[in-house]
């Protein structure tokens, strides 16, 4: 499993129930897949058995394999988000700010191959997947809302928007 995962995405403190740590562990056992297989490889078996668990433990708490996933993806990215949040919190001037959502999308740690061809095979099912599009338009607006509050004073409105959509784009670009 990649460190960045078991790191990020245990802390006893947040996990109150069973059924709790039990989605959690399956939704860290589907990106260790996807790190290895890419979503196409992915099944819920392998899944299951990256967790130590059957398949029907896998179903019993997700509906199916696009359901898994798509929670699986959420996470991901909350953790990438944390990192850009803790730096945007240290931000004292729009250009920290700005530097803040481009560095903490770049986190050693989380900037890893594995992660990045997980994070492609998930981005790949957005054009068939209403729920993943969706996921991917919210951590856009998150990302341009932040990029925008660093813009601000900086550049134009017109032009911050363009400059966010193009730092947005680059962003993009190097995860996949």
């Amino acid at each position: 499993m990649s460190t960045w995962i078991r790191d990020a995405w245990t802390d006893p403190v947040k996990l109150k129930r069973l059924s709790e740590i039990r989605r959690r562990e399956l939704r860290q056992a589907a990106f260790v897949v996807l790190e290895r297989e890419g979503i196409a490889g992915a099944t819920l078996e392998k899944v299951a058995a990256q967790a130590g668990a059957s398949k029907g433990i896998v179903l019993h708490y997700f509906r199916n394999k696009q359901e898994l996933f798509e929670h699986a993806m959420r996470e991901a990215n909350a953790v990438l988000c944390q990192a850009v949040i803790a730096r945007l919190r240290r931000a004292r001037t729009p250009m920290e700010r700005m530097d803040a959502v481009i560095e903490g999308n770049f986190e050693e740690h989380l900037f890893q191959p594995p992660l990045c061809h997980a994070w492609l095979s998930l981005c790949a099912e957005v054009p068939r997947d209403e729920k993943m599009a969706r996921i991917q338009r919210v951590i856009h607006a998150r990302m341009r809302s932040n990029l925008l509050s660093g813009l601000h004073g900086l550049a134009s409105p017109a032009d911050a928007d363009d400059i966010a959509l193009g730092v947005t784009a680059l962003i993009d670009g190097l995860w996949l």
